[in-house]
């Protein structure tokens, strides 16, 4: 063979690699930081990331957990920006104070798209897109659900009085925010329901048990307690036992993640209902990014499509749960 023979092919061997490399996208760094480790869901959620990640070659991820300390959260995101990463996760911890960091990301021009939680409306703008479920939403199918089983089990006449207590999550926190505000939209429309307690639990199962067991010994006639999460409606459901009642019937108790134990406690009586917010984000979050990587826009909110779950098709869905 001539060198021109030898150029024709090498040129053409060149063409294919370089046709492949666009095909599959620049290799991307991408930094994700997670605000802590609160339980079953938020593993599963992390896990979900990682492996997605990693069945890509296309991409580098590096993970940072804060220990559930907004400071460190902060900090993580700057050395990121630092190290000039092509994209940014973030599971905030709590909405607000991230606008400066977020401000910095901006300015060198590194996307951040919010898995999870969002961060407050004012510092919307400064992050690509949120991806998740609709905590509003999730509060709304809880209120929902429990109109329905109280008018199935004829415990609501319109006129009598609904006794609810509420085991809220972190403070500050957008799905605590969002889930009460949801939870509200309902039982507004029930001028009988009264919500007559409220104190966070800080999303973990002894703080809940503890929050609910001291409402318990405020007052004894509550009828639904309502969590913002498995775990602390899985601590309330202890605290109900301990105090001499029966969780799932003499206090109806809602929780909202969609965990397995959640299920078992549903299958047992123990639990009434839950509200799903699955945590299975990876592929999502890779596809998002090789859509932003190919010059396609991303929508502002990327959404989650969640169940409920009661008594009644607990058990069919338990062999099936993935966290």
């Amino acid at each position: 063979m001539d060198s021109r023979g030898r150029f024709r092919i090498l040129a053409m061997i060149m063409t294919i690699c370089s046709m492949t490399a666009f095909a599959a996208g620049r290799h991307w760094v991408v930094g994700f930081s997670q605000f802590g480790s609160e339980g079953d869901w938020r593993t599963a959620e992390t896990i979900s990331i990682q492996t997605a990640f990693l069945d890509d070659p296309s991409f580098t991820l590096i993970y940072s957990e804060a220990q559930r300390k907004q400071e460190n959260q902060i900090k993580a995101i700057r050395a990121f920006i630092s190290r000039k990463v092509d994209a940014i996760l973030i599971t905030p911890l709590v909405e607000t104070d991230y606008g400066p960091v977020l401000q910095e990301a901006k300015k060198v021009g590194i996307p951040v798209l919010m898995i999870d939680r969002d961060v407050a409306l004012d510092d919307q703008a400064l992050r690509m897109t949120f991806m998740g479920s609709d905590f509003v939403m999730e509060g709304e199918k809880a209120g929902s659900w429990l109109a329905g089983y109280l008018k199935k089990m004829n415990m609501d006449d319109g006129t009598k009085t609904i006794d609810i207590a509420e085991i809220s999550g972190t403070a500050d926190s957008p799905p605590s925010i969002e889930r009460g505000k949801g939870f509200r939209k309902i039982s507004d429309i029930h001028p009988n329901w009264k919500i007559t307690q409220s104190q966070p639990g800080n999303f973990d199962s002894d703080e809940g048990k503890q929050v609910a067991a001291a409402f318990l010994k405020e007052d004894k006639n509550i009828q639904v307690l309502f969590a913002h999460n498995d775990q602390m409606a899985l601590g309330a459901a202890q605290a109900v036992k301990e105090a001499g009642l029966r969780p799932g019937k003499d206090v109806i108790i809602i929780g909202m993640d969609g965990i397995e134990e959640a299920f078992e406690a549903m299958v047992a009586g123990d639990l009434n209902c839950t509200v799903e917010c699955s945590p299975l984000i990876g592929a999502r979050a890779v596809q998002a990014l090789r859509d932003l990587r190919s010059g396609k826009k991303l929508p502002p909110r990327i959404w989650a499509n969640d169940g409920v779950f009661d008594q009644s098709n607990a058990a069919a869905a338990l062999p099936i749960r993935q966290y």
